[in-house]
């Protein structure tokens, strides 16, 4: 088997933490491909070293001083390769970035060293092969990840070694300049080389052993999720449930790899398993609970809307014209209703009101704001009856009005829609009834 591991920040934070990331490579011979995060937080109160860097080179294009910033950095990675009993010296590299800092190399090439330096450090504590991603990763002249051009390249210099080292994180433009992936983005280029190298399985390290059911900050102590489908994890990250960047998830996707969210702090949790598909019985009925606050909702009546052709593709057009997306649209016989973001809509509100009129000419228009909108999802939901009537009883039980309800037709989620003030009541019900009520 093969086996690729990224480890976020949160793990590679210190020496102490190194030692952890060592222990568990060293534990399972599998493991032989690498992907390093730039050392994260020690604590609440310290600063990631990705927002030092940053920070660092603002000095730099604004065209201060920035040598005692670029020291602070450069001492703590002194502290991890002191606490690793390394004979390792970054001198050179940090010549080498404070040059490149007076030339202004910009900002991607800056964020990019967090993950470069931590890479080589790993490398040495390991004795593994050191591979700068910038050399195997590309973009292309619309700064585009090229997935293919990557894919050839990287198999071909990955075929050649026995372990690797790969920071996250970053890759090269057509003419050679650093470009990054968005923050969060060495989840990715775990992926990435997860697929390059055939792998069987991709381990991403983290502080938390996997995904929860609902948020901790919601729900004190929720159960973990032991395995979640793609298309489970796609819903609750679209609503806002995070432990893995999205874009993370397509290129393993695609070869059927799955991924195994483990806890660098807890290495003996199994974690969260994310597959393509499972014969395997969830413990619950939902797989997760997610949501978000802050959307208004639209709601558009017209008399035998229902059959009027492109109606719908009118009122669309109305939003699509100020720039607006929208999240879902419930409609009913005579009634259409479009919830959007309500700090994007707010704005604009007036004019898409205008709009609509001139483009579908309703019989009237009304805008609630304050929503919330909540995703329950769950692979055993098809096959349990009265899903939707349990969490109807649950919200109604805890006084909470449901403002809309809506079910796609792969009975995969069921979206709620309830005022801002009733979000955390609503989530604290629904979990209960289907989680603790079963413990």
């Amino acid at each position: 088997m093969k086996k690729v591991v990224k480890f976020g920040g949160s793990s590679l934070a210190s020496a102490e933490q190194f030692k952890k990331v060592g222990n568990i490579i060293h534990a399972d011979a599998e493991r032989k491909f690498v992907v390093p995060s730039a050392p994260g937080k020690r604590d609440s109160k310290d600063t990631k070293v990705t927002d030092m860097l940053y920070a660092c080179y603002a000095l730099a294009e604004a065209d201060q001083d920035f040598r005692a910033e670029l020291q602070a950095i450069r001492t703590r990675y002194q502290e991890i390769i002191d606490g690793l009993e390394l004979s390792l010296s970054l001198d050179q590299e940090f010549e080498i970035i404070a040059k490149n800092f007076r030339e202004k190399a910009g900002s991607n090439y800056a964020a990019s060293r967090g993950e470069y330096l931590n890479g080589i450090i790993m490398a040495e504590y390991l004795g593994y092969t050191f591979i700068d991603a910038a050399e195997v990763i590309f973009f292309d002249e619309k700064g585009e990840f090229d997935g293919e051009k990557t894919n050839e390249v990287l198999s071909t210099r990955l075929a050649d070694c026995e372990a690797a080292v790969v920071p996250g994180f970053y890759g090269a433009m057509p003419d050679g300049s650093v470009k990054t992936f968005s923050r969060g983005g060495s989840d990715i280029t775990g992926s990435i080389v997860s697929k390059a190298v055939k792998a069987d399985v991709y381990e991403n390290w983290t502080d938390v052993s996997g995904f929860l059911i609902a948020d901790p900050r919601i729900i004190d102590h929720p159960e973990a999720i032991d395995v979640i489908t793609y298309r489970e994890l796609r819903e609750l990250a679209y609503m806002g449930a995070t432990v893995l960047h999205e874009d993370a998830i397509f290129p393993v996707r695609q070869q059927g790899i799955p991924i195994n969210i483990r806890n660098t702090n807890a290495p003996e949790d199994n974690g969260t398993w994310i597959v393509g598909s499972t014969c395997q019985k969830p413990r619950y009925v939902i797989t997760g609970i997610a949501g978000k606050k802050g959307f208004c909702s639209v709601n558009i009546e017209k008399d035998m809307m229902n059959s009027e052709i492109g109606f719908g593709r009118r009122v669309l057009q109305a939003f699509e014209d100020s720039g607006i997306s929208f999240e879902h649209v419930p409609s009913g016989i005579d009634t259409m209703t479009v919830f959007v973001h309500q700090d994007e809509f707010m704005h604009k509100e007036q004019k898409v009101v205008a709009a609509i009129h001139r483009l579908a000419e309703p019989d009237s228009i009304e805008i609630e704001s304050d929503l919330a909108l909540i995703a329950v999802v769950g692979r055993g939901m098809k096959s349990t009856r009265g899903t939707a009537g349990r969490i109807f009883s649950a919200l109604a039980h805890n006084n909470v009005n449901v403002k809309m309800i809506d079910q796609g037709s792969s009975e995969l989620n069921i979206i709620i829609g309830v005022a801002n003030e009733d979000f955390e009541t609503a989530i604290r019900a629904i979990y209960d009834i289907f989680v603790i009520a079963q413990l």
